[in-house]
């Protein structure tokens, strides 16, 4: 069974992971938890921003506001899924005494919310209407 399916069926059986290796220091494995949450209020931001841009900018031409709405909605659904993934992927690092897993998805995030603020700014500075 592939890494992927089997870290997918430990989002919904997190106790199945207890099974994994030795129990880490319960500090680490809280400091997990607290990086989860995380990226779930993170999550959470990005999706009320995504809200916020389509119904307080009904100014904005349609294709920006939904385009630039989307983008924020889409990011915060790939962080929520991500936090989970996350959290898995660490916890079992941790108890098997390896390293933590490395993750590309603060860069992309990040460079989603650049573009989405630039964009941002060339409204305000520019005001597009519809």
């Amino acid at each position: 069974m592939s890494d992927f399916v089997q870290s997918l069926r430990l989002w919904f059986a997190p106790q199945r992971i207890r099974d994994e290796g030795e129990t880490p220091d319960y500090r680490f494995s809280l400091a997990n938890e607290r990086t989860f949450l995380a990226w779930i209020r993170t999550s959470l931001a990005l999706v009320g921003g995504g809200f916020a841009v389509d119904q307080f900018l009904p100014d904005l031409r349609w294709g920006v506001r939904v385009g630039l709405a989307l983008a924020l909605l889409a990011a915060g659904v790939l962080c929520a899924l991500r936090a989970v993934n996350h959290w898995v992927r660490c916890e079992r690092a941790m108890r098997r005494g390896e390293d933590l897993p490395a993750s590309r998805f603060p860069a992309v995030l990040s460079l989603v919310v650049a573009v989405v603020a630039l964009a941002m700014v060339v409204v305000v500075v520019f005001g597009w209407t519809g």
